[in-house]
């Protein structure tokens, strides 16, 4: 399985949308699934280089992207802040679009998206994996 090495930079979110989308439509997923994990995979690199790295400059993460039995299983690397995806608080998605704080959805959507989100940290890398099943 190839692992694709990016600059921590969002101009090479594009490529990541794409990998994402060659493995699900290789898979057979369906549209509507192909786009969830691109977006998840958007948000999930997006918070890595805003708040993993949070401007450091020659930062770079990695990626890995495969179909195993009936799943799509993105894995991110990085060696940014950590930051335990699942202990992060919930938006109020319910109020008034003018009392929410700016920001705090990405990782709400990443589970809302995909079936699986698991984090874990080696203590030099983050471990970030996304899982999507097609249905």
């Amino acid at each position: 399985m190839p692992r694709y090495r990016f600059p921590a930079s969002f101009e090479y979110l594009d490529e990541v949308r794409t990998r994402v989308a060659e493995t699900a439509r290789t898979a057979g997923m369906d549209d509507n699934a192909v786009y969830a994990a691109q977006l998840a995979a958007d948000e999930a690199a997006s918070n890595i280089i805003e708040h993993g790295y949070a401007g450091k400059t020659g930062a770079s993460f990695e990626l890995t992207c495969e179909f195993k039995r009936d799943r799509l299983v993105i894995t991110f690397y990085d060696q940014g802040i950590t930051f335990d995806v699942s202990k992060a608080a919930k938006p109020d998605v319910k109020a008034d679009l003018s009392e929410r704080k700016i920001g705090g959805l990405g990782i709400y959507l990443m589970h809302k998206l995909m079936d699986e989100v698991h984090y874990r940290s080696t203590g030099s890398e983050n471990i970030l994996t996304l899982v999507k099943r097609k249905d």
